[in-house]
C-alpha cells in the first residue's frame, strides 16, 4: 500500500519533450483496466528499462510498449488538466529510458521520476481525448524479461470526468444511464447485498499451514450467501465465486454495477498472537482506531499491488473530493447503523467478538462513498481459537445466521428512518 504521506513528498520527474499539437481532455474507459503481475516471478530486485520504449500511432490509436528487465507491481490511472496517463511502478530504474523513433502526434510529452517509498512513475501527456482500451504485462518464460503494453483510443471529453470519478470510487450524481428508472425504496424491493470474500488467486491472504484466508473466506461467503438467499427480501451478489484475483477497484466496480445497498468484505487476517482475536467490524476512517487497525489496512491494500490494482487514494482531484464528501454525508450514518447492527447481531448470538468490536481504518475496499460498507474480520487466523472456529461448519453456520439477522435488523431500521423523514 502506498503511504498517504507520499502525496506530500516532492516528485522529481525528468521531462522529455515530444512532438505534438494542442490537446483537449483525456476520456476514460468505462471499466478500469486491470494490470497483471505474476507473483511467481518475484519482485524483490530493482527492475531496469531493458530497451527503448516504443510509442507509436496506429491510425487513431496510441500504442506503448515498455520493456523491463523483470516484472514489477504496477498500476495506471488517468488525470486531467492537462490530459495524461500516469503509470506507477514498484522499483524501476529509469536510467537510459528513451523512446524509439519519432513520437506520434497524440503524445505531447513524457517524464519519469521517483515517487519515494520504492515507487517510480512514468507520465504520458496527451494531445487529444483518448482512453485506455487494453493494458497488460507479459513475461518471457525463458529470459524473465517483462513487457508492458497498452493501447489507447480516441474518446469523448465527457468520459474523462466519469472515468476519474470511477477510479476514485465515486458514482456521479444520477448519470448511471439515460432513462434508467429510480429504484423503489428499501422494503419495496429486495435488498442488494454484495459479499466480498477477501483476497484470492495470486493473493492468498493470511496463511497458516495449508489453510489460506482466501479459501476460508470463499467458503464462508458461499455459506452466508446461501443463508441470505433462503430468506425473503435479499438479493446476493459476490465479488468472486472461485479462487481468482479481483482488484480492490474491481470489487468496488462490481458493487456499483449491482447497485448494492450494502457491501460487506469478509476477512480472517493474521496478526501477532495476543493482538487480535474475535470477530471485528471495521468501517472507513482516514485515521485508524489503533496501530493494529492501521496494520490491517496496510496489509489488505498492499496485497492488491500484486495484481496491479489501483490505489484509490490517488484520486486527489478537487471535484472528486467534493463529490465524495457529499455522498458520504448521506451514507456515513447508514454505514454507522450497519456497523452497530452487525456488532449487536454477532454479540447477541453469543459469538466471540474482539474487546473493541467496532473499529475504524483506511481500507481502500471501503472507499465507495455512496454504498454503506463494512469490513468484517470473521476471526483471526493467528489466533488458534479463532482458527479452529473458522474451520468448524457449525460455528460458521451460527455466524452466518447472526449476520443475516443483523442485515434484516439494519434494513428494518433504514425503512423506519425513511418513514420518519417522509413525515
Amino acid at each position: 500500500m502506498q503511504d498517504r504521506s507520499r502525496r506530500d513528498q516532492p516528485l522529481h520527474l525528468t521531462r522529455r519533450k515530444a512532438v505534438g499539437g494542442m490537446g483537449a481532455l483525456l476520456a476514460l474507459a468505462p471499466g478500469m483496466v486491470r494490470a497483471q503481475a505474476d507473483a511467481r516471478s518475484g519482485f524483490s530486485a530493482l527492475a531496469r528499462v531493458s530497451g527503448a520504449a516504443r510509442l507509436r500511432g496506429d491510425g487513431t490509436r496510441l500504442l506503448l510498449d515498455l520493456p523491463l528487465s523483470q516484472p514489477v507491481p504496477w498500476r495506471l490511472r488517468h488525470m486531467a488538466n492537462p490530459p495524461r496517463l500516469v503509470l506507477d511502478f514498484r522499483q524501476v530504474d529509469w536510467a537510459g529510458f528513451s523512446v524509439q523513433g519519432r513520437p506520434p502526434p497524440q503524445a505531447r510529452d513524457w517524464r519519469t521520476g521517483a515517487l519515494g517509498d520504492g515507487w517510480t512513475r512514468l507520465v504520458l501527456e496527451l494531445t487529444e481525448p483518448m482512453l485506455t482500451s487494453n493494458a497488460g504485462m507479459t513475461v518471457d518464460p525463458d529470459t524473465g524479461r517483462a513487457l508492458l503494453s497498452l493501447r489507447m483510443a480516441p474518446a469523448s471529453a465527457e468520459a474523462l470526468a466519469a472515468r476519474i470519478a470511477e477510479e476514485g470510487g465515486i458514482r456521479q450524481p444520477d448519470t448511471m444511464g439515460e432513462g434508467q428508472a429510480r429504484r423503489p425504496p428499501l422494503g419495496a424491493r429486495p435488498t442488494v447485498v454484495v459479499l466480498d470474500p477477501g483476497h484470492g488467486g495470486i493473493d492468498p491472504g493470511a496463511v497458516q499451514g495449508r489453510l489460506t484466508e482466501a479459501a476460508l473466506m470463499l467458503t464462508f461467503s458461499r455459506e452466508l450467501a446461501e443463508t441470505l438467499r433462503r430468506r425473503d427480501g435479499f438479493e446476493v451478489v459476490t465479488t468472486r465465486d472461485d479462487d481468482s484475483f479481483v482488484s480492490l477497484e474491481g470489487r468496488l466496480r462490481l458493487a456499483r454495477q449491482a447497485r448494492a445497498d450494502l457491501f460487506l468484505s469478509l476477512h480472517a487476517d493474521s496478526l501477532p498472537e495476543g493482538n487480535a482475536h474475535g470477530a471485528t467490524v471495521y468501517t472507513l476512517a482516514e485515521e485508524a482506531s489503533d496501530e493494529a487497525s492501521a496494520l490491517l489496512a496496510e496489509r489488505h491494500d498492499r496485497a492488491d499491488l500484486l495484481g496491479g490494482g489501483v490505489d484509490l487514494r490517488q484520486a486527489d482531484d478537487a471535484i472528486a473530493r467534493v463529490l465524495m464528501a457529499i455522498a458520504r454525508t448521506e451514507s456515513q450514518p447508514r454505514t454507522d447503523r450497519m456497523a452497530r447492527a452487525l456488532v449487536d447481531g454477532i454479540s447477541g448470538a453469543g459469538l466471540r467478538m474482539h474487546s473493541r468490536p467496532w473499529q475504524q481504518a483506511d481500507f481502500t475496499v471501503l472507499r465507495a462513498p455512496d454504498i454503506p460498507s463494512a469490513l468484517l474480520e470473521v476471526g483471526f487466523m493467528s489466533s488458534p481459537r479463532d482458527l479452529q472456529r473458522l474451520q468448524d461448519a457449525a460455528w460458521r453456520g451460527q455466524m452466518a445466521l447472526a449476520l443475516a439477522d443483523s442485515m434484516e435488523a439494519w434494513v428494518a431500521a433504514e425503512i423506519a428512518q425513511a418513514d420518519l423523514r417522509r413525515r
